[in-house]
């Protein structure tokens, strides 16, 4: 038997737990034949998910991603598991595992804005992390036997940090729609209490491009709710801050809704915006299309390979650009046809990719 490690650490922080919790889910369901994989979970997500195929199994890993501890005590854990391939699904990995690994990686955001909190901390404190985050990449992008991308943009964004030598080895996967979501019935109860409203799905780090939103939509002159739904997180404090200093009543902000009320948002909005300056693919904007949400979002490169012309791009660093677009969407109330497009994008299909790359290297 084959032994196959896939790091789940990270399997309920945003984005990345979407990912984890789909390519685990449709797993599952597969005929694993002669590989076992070991899941490595966090404490506090190893009595939430179980496994039906003997073929996976759940091994705590209680080390948080880019510490000290990764580096040593997860390094001896993978070492002493003695695994055929690793899969490590995140940007952070131990840099002295010298056996044979794939990596996904979602986007290159880190590389060009500051994310997360550390970010706002010392600033010296922060460069030096920062360029102990860019050597781990680069180690993990060169050592990687294969690379995993959620878009031909994140490819060639990595072509251009790393070099056309690299190219080879990357393989682009599409994403697609949370099994979660396909499964679940809205919460009309709230259609009392929300009309006329956008909605902004998401986490609100900097680069998200939130405020640029919010000063837009506070020189909306109709009378429309804008609707922010995230997590609840340091990023979302300091957003409930300043949302009461400006003390717009149309402004609404969401933490950590049910699914239920998360399907309600989707199928009942006008449209979703989103004015993120970059992306590695955008899971929110295609479970919008699922639902035929409109889609009025940042002209970069990920959204126009994913959605072409069936959206209303504008300029994320252009306040009046994001307030034109509304105004032109209220007025001319565009069309979009999203059925061929999201048939691209399959979680279900992701899976049974990656597996075959399981199968190629191991």
């Amino acid at each position: 038997m084959k032994k196959i490690g896939i790091d789940a650490r990270l399997l309920n922080q945003t984005g990345v737990g979407t990912y984890l919790q789909n390519l685990l889910f449709y797993l599952d369901k597969m005929d694993l034949k002669n590989k076992i994989f070991y899941v490595y979970l966090r404490k506090e997500d190893f009595n939430n998910i179980d496994f039906k195929n003997k073929n996976i199994i759940k091994k705590i890993a209680n080390q948080r991603w880019h510490s000290f501890s990764e580096q040593i005590s997860f390094l001896f854990q993978l070492i002493k598991d003695d695994l055929d391939l690793m899969h490590f699904t995140y940007f952070s990995y131990p840099i002295f595992y010298l056996k044979k690994f794939i990596a996904t990686i979602h986007d290159t955001t880190p590389l060009k804005f500051k994310t997360g909190k550390a970010s706002t901390k010392n600033i010296f404190l922060y460069q030096i992390k920062h360029l102990i985050f860019k050597l781990v990449l680069f180690l993990q992008v060169k050592r990687a036997v294969k690379i995993i991308t959620p878009t031909k943009t994140v490819k060639s964004e990595l072509i251009d940090l790393y070099g056309p030598s690299i190219a080879k080895k990357i393989k682009v996967i599409y994403e697609g729609i949370n099994y979660k979501i396909l499964k679940t019935k809205e919460n009309s109860t709230l259609k009392n209490k929300y009309k006329n409203f956008f909605i902004y799905i998401g986490n609100f780090y900097p680069h998200k491009n939130v405020d640029n939103l919010i000063q837009a939509f506070m020189k909306i002159k109709k009378n429309f709710q804008l609707i922010l739904i995230g997590p609840d997180d340091y990023f979302t404090k300091r957003l409930e801050k300043y949302l009461k200093k400006i003390n717009n009543k149309n402004i609404i902000l969401i933490k950590k809704p049910s699914l239920n009320d998360l399907v309600f948002f989707y199928k009942n909005a006008l449209a979703i915006i989103h004015p993120s300056l970059s992306e590695g693919f955008g899971l929110p904007l295609i479970e919008a299309s699922y639902f035929k949400t409109p889609i009025i979002a940042s002209n970069i490169k990920v959204f126009k390979e994913l959605w072409k012309d069936q959206y209303l791009a504008f300029d994320p660093k252009n306040v009046d650009d994001i307030v034109n677009k509304i105004n032109y969407f209220l007025s001319k109330k565009p069309k979009f046809d999203y059925q061929k497009i999201i048939e691209n994008y399959s979680f279900e299909k992701m899976t049974k990719m990656t597996f075959s790359i399981y199968k190629n290297y191991c």
